[in-house]
């Protein structure tokens, strides 16, 4: 006769959180350096957007009040 082998029951969702410690072990986190370098890329990007943002605003609202207060 075979032995029936009772698998051990979990608290649900205790696999969940065992399978995202999991893949937590397996990501390759960046170094200070690379996190500090791409920190001030995604801020002159985002200070150049806006300031050309800010240029086409002032465009459009000089065209808009030369057009409305003739």
């Amino acid at each position: 006769m075979k032995r029936r082998v009772e698998a051990k029951r979990e608290k649900p969702g205790v696999g969940f959180v065992r399978s995202i410690v999991a893949e937590m072990r397996k990501v390759v986190w960046p170094s200070r350096q690379e996190t500090v370098r791409l920190t001030v890329i995604v801020l002159i990007i985002t200070i150049a957007v806006a300031m050309i943002l800010g240029v086409i605003d002032l465009a459009f609202s000089g065209l808009a009040e030369a057009i409305l207060i003739r």
